[in-house]
């Protein structure tokens, strides 16, 4: 009886990790070149070159940061799902009049990627309307 709890125990436990899907990750960076300044949470980056990783000390926040390093921000994110595996790495925008707000970053060949929270100062810039989306391409590592 008790060979048998041990083994539904861990029939239930392999069922588990392979049902719940594994949530989107950068394994190194993600580059991206933007003509345009952009928020990246309330944080204001100018136009240039950046690249995005895991900030190492929590599983859903990432850390986007210029290259050179000059400027960088902290980004919450939650794990989304495309309905097929994204066909190429991209960051994607929300534009809010001529304000644009870092929103998503997929990873090529995965189905998994990363929703940008909602900040306040976001919440504000939707009060004017909907925004328009668009996406620059990026470059894993």
């Amino acid at each position: 009886m008790r060979n048998l709890l041990k083994l539904a125990g861990a029939s239930v436990l392999l069922y588990l990790a392979f049902a719940i899907p594994a949530p989107a990750q950068i394994n190194n960076t993600v580059n991206f070149t933007t003509p345009f300044p952009f928020y990246a949470g309330n944080t204001k980056l100018p136009a240039g070159s950046y690249k995005v990783s895991p900030a190492g000390f929590d599983n859903t926040v990432l850390m986007i940061e210029s290259v050179p390093a000059a400027h960088s921000a902290f980004i919450e994110y939650t794990p989304t799902q495309a309905d097929a595996g994204h066909k190429t790495t991209d960051v994607g925008f929300k534009k809010y009049g001529t304000t644009e707000v870092l929103n998503t970053v997929w990873v090529g060949g995965q189905q998994f990627g990363m929703q940008m929270e909602i900040t306040k100062f976001e919440q504000s810039l939707a009060k004017s309307g909907t925004p328009t989306t668009h996406s620059v391409a990026a470059k894993g590592q």
